[in-house]
């Protein structure tokens, strides 16, 4: 007897077309979302680039002057050289602090618990809200830091008002926000593999071998996902120097997005102001890709 021939499973058109229906109705929120409120704006911005816009009048053509007029103009040099200043020491002193907290709070301390909460309350304190107790703290004739080195016999700069420490203090606004990479790095740290320290330890590795030859490599993707989180942020800085110094003295804490938003809602250039934003646009992009490019051969992965 020969046995009859088992037919092949057919597909199905309707069920893949249905499947493929129900894919979009659950994802069509972020895809409205994504093309009314990103890319959209996006487009426009770029047509307004090319054009003299004023807010109040219909945009005019004027092709590419906004980019030429950028390129010689001296503040988008002085806000570029403030964003780049402020970007680097920022990640750099960003990314110590917070693996540092990091590590202290993965050190199995008995208040690590309430340290953690210390650690993240920053983050949930609106930055306007932080940034205006600052400026309290920062006062120079009533400020409670002022105050403190008076006690010690040494008279307190102006914080916010003196180029020198105006960058400065900014900075200081900033890198005290560090809790939410703090607590990626120590998600990181309780992923590495006890046996890999335990080999460590076994082969004589001292805390700072066993921190650069086992630590560091397992939590590089951490490491990375916050700098380019932080890189991005920083190239971005806008509310506490528009709050703590608006931009001041001297154009001194002048960031970049600073400019931008000077150009568009105080000057009434928003198509010059869409030219500056698409060159900020451009230029982030090509440092978080060459950051991608490095991390191919400096980050670790796990299969």
């Amino acid at each position: 007897m020969y046995a009859l021939p088992v037919p092949k499973p057919m597909g199905i058109p309707g069920l893949a077309r249905s499947a493929t229906a129900r894919g979009l109705l659950w994802t069509s929120p972020f895809i409205l979302g994504f093309i009314l409120f990103t890319l959209l704006p996006a487009a426009l911005s770029l047509r307004y680039s090319l054009t003299d816009y004023n807010l109040l009048a219909p945009p005019v053509p004027i092709g590419l002057d906004n980019f030429r007029e950028l390129i010689a103009d001296p503040l988008v040099a002085k806000a570029l050289a403030n964003t780049a200043l402020f970007a680097s020491i920022n990640v750099a002193l960003g990314t110590v602090l917070a693996l540092g907290v990091a590590l202290l709070v993965e050190r199995g301390l008995p208040a690590s618990s309430c340290l953690r909460v210390v650690v993240f309350l920053p983050t949930l304190i609106p930055v306007v809200a932080a940034t205006l107790a600052w400026m309290w703290l920062l006062n120079p004739r009533t400020g409670l830091l002022n105050t403190a080195l008076a006690s010690l016999g040494i008279r307190g700069p102006d914080w916010i008002n003196t180029a020198p420490w105006a960058m400065a203090s900014v900075l200081m606004v900033s890198l005290w926000n560090v809790g939410g990479s703090a607590l990626i790095y120590a998600a990181a740290l309780r992923n590495i593999p006890r046996h890999l320290l335990d080999a460590a330890d076994i082969d004589g590795a001292g805390p700072a071998r066993r921190f650069f030859s086992v630590t560091l490599p397992m939590i590089s993707p951490a490491v990375l996902l916050n700098l380019v989180m932080a890189l991005i942020w920083s190239l971005q800085a806008f509310a506490v120097p528009l709050v703590m110094t608006r931009g001041g003295p001297d154009n001194s804490t002048l960031t970049y997005a600073l400019l931008v938003y000077n150009n568009a809602f105080s000057y009434g250039r928003m198509g010059y102001a869409c030219a500056l934003a698409w060159l900020q646009f451009l230029l982030t992009a090509a440092l978080v890709a060459i950051a991608l490019l490095i991390a191919r051969k400096a980050v670790h992965t796990r299969a």
